[in-house]
């Protein structure tokens, strides 16, 4: 017995150790936020025995730079090309196509410097708002591949609408044309083994994106490629908020209709996701870099939308598509409608949105009416009262699931893209943005939302101070962990 109790006190005791370490390694060489600091400091303090196995998985931020070494070793003619085009933004010797691209100046100029976002000015823009659309439009496209297929998503799943996805993919590379397809670890877990195998049989190239080693089981948890990116021979791609499978079409019983915002891009922009996608693939499938396909269509094809391409990660020195999200909010005149399924602003955030509704401006955030990350959902709600005070309008989809991530800015601004307005998302997840500047594109959008609206409840500032003390109380424990949620 006595023996027994004194492997329980050396294990104890070099638990302890261990999580004094942890904490030392916090606070002294991550240089976190403090509240989330506080938060793993706590966390370490109150759950001896299992805080430092949490903080290994999904707290833990030391080998960042290690980690994606590769990811940026980005290619030199393309940095030196976007940096030359912001210099001669910057000495007002770049000349735009449209004059209202200089009222923007600012947010182009903040996207080149911290994205390295090459601003194109002849692009054309289609929507999809409905998951039958989208891969309608999606499915047709691959169809239409002559070179190369090149597809990127957080979520994948083998059902119906994936395999038929995948079949595609299959014939296509059957035909001689290029196919690769990147996916990430945890959002393809649910993918069927040997799914792939005829498409690998084809000559077709699949890699996971930080794939765990068992189920549910990563010291990378944290850092997951919730980008959806397909192009198709360098003529066009699509991104936005749909991953692939069956729910998305509006087949789950749970959410029902889901709804979401994609778009297909056709011109200069689509070397943007292209180039994302190239240096995703290399950390991803470990591959050595080799010279790129960069092949745009005929200039009389294009558009006169403008776009940047923001990508923001783990990985990235700036939260570049947060930082887009705060100029769009503090430099609008007139409105910011947003629409978002998670909502856990960071301060700069929250405070933007406060001062924007003090100052009488029209916003108004959309969210979903119901919960597919409870926490996540009552910690969004916490902050919704202060706001709702300041002016700012809260509404909840009720027509099924709200997925869409966009934001609109006055009447020439719009970001469409897969970062929520959460964290998350500003820290932890590899996410992509089209930011667009283009009257007729932020006219579209306007139209989807007031749509939007008409199945829409309004949250009021009474109905919120009627909340139970039981919703108070899931409210300020998910706010509590909202910074690692």
């Amino acid at each position: 017995m006595e023996y027994i109790i004194e492997g329980y006190s050396w294990l104890f005791k070099n638990i302890l150790w261990i999580n004094i370490l942890f904490a030392i390694l916090l606070v002294f060489f991550e240089r976190r936020n403090p509240t989330t600091t506080w938060l793993w400091l706590m966390v370490l303090a109150f759950l001896p025995g299992i805080g430092f196995i949490l903080y290994l998985f999904i707290g833990q931020d030391m080998s960042k730079k290690k980690t994606f070494k590769l990811k940026e070793e980005e290619d030199k003619g393309i940095r030196e090309r976007v940096l030359k085009q912001g210099k001669k933004i910057e000495e007002d010797e770049y000349s735009f196509s449209n004059p209202r691209f200089l009222e923007y100046e600012d947010i182009i100029k903040m996207h080149i410097q911290s994205s390295e976002s090459y601003f194109s000015e002849d692009n054309h823009i289609e929507f999809y708002f409905s998951g039958a659309e989208k891969f309608k439009a999606l499915l047709e496209s691959i169809k239409k591949a002559e070179k190369y297929i090149y597809l990127e998503y957080y979520i994948m799943k083998s059902d119906g609408i994936g395999t038929k996805i995948i079949d595609s993919l299959t014939q296509k590379a059957k035909e001689g044309v290029e196919v690769k397809v990147l996916y990430d670890g945890m959002g393809g877990r649910k993918l069927k083994r040997g799914c792939f195998d005829e498409l690998k049989k084809a000559g077709g190239e699949v890699a996971a994106f930080f794939p765990p080693f068992a189920p549910f089981i990563t010291p990378r948890i944290n850092y997951r490629n919730h980008r959806k990116i397909c192009i198709i021979d360098g003529r066009e791609a699509f991104t936005g908020g749909f991953n692939i499978g069956d729910e998305y079409l509006g087949l789950s019983k749970k959410f029902g209709y889901w709804r979401d915002t994609h778009i297909k891009i056709t011109g200069t922009a689509v070397e943007g996701l292209q180039w994302r996608f190239f240096k995703d693939w290399l950390f991803a499938a470990k591959k050595d870099n080799v010279q790129w396909k960069i092949e745009l269509p005929e200039k009389s094809k294009r558009g006169k939308a403008g776009v940047q391409i923001v990508s923001s990660g783990p990985d990235s020195k700036w939260a570049s598509i947060k930082d887009g999200y705060f100029k769009m909010i503090t430099n609008a005149k007139k409105r910011v409608y947003i629409q978002t399924p998670y909502f856990i602003p960071d301060d700069s955030i929250f405070e933007a949105l406060k001062v924007a509704g003090l100052s009488g401006k029209d916003v108004k955030v959309m969210i979903p009416c119901k919960p597919d990350h409870p926490f996540v959902y009552w910690a969004g709600l916490s902050y919704i009262g202060e706001l709702l005070e300041a002016g700012v309008k809260f509404y909840t989809y009720q027509n099924g699931f709200l997925h869409s991530k966009t934001f609109i800015m006055d009447d020439f601004v719009t970001s469409i893209g897969t970062a929520n307005l959460d964290i998350r998302s500003f820290k932890l997840n590899f996410e992509v943005n089209a930011f667009i500047y283009d009257e007729d594109v932020n006219r579209r959008m306007v139209e989807q939302f007031k749509r939007d609206l008409k199945v829409c409840k309004e949250i009021t500032i009474e109905e919120y101070k009627k909340r139970s003390n039981i919703v108070k109380l899931k409210e300020s424990i998910s706010r509590l962990l909202s910074p690692i949620l």
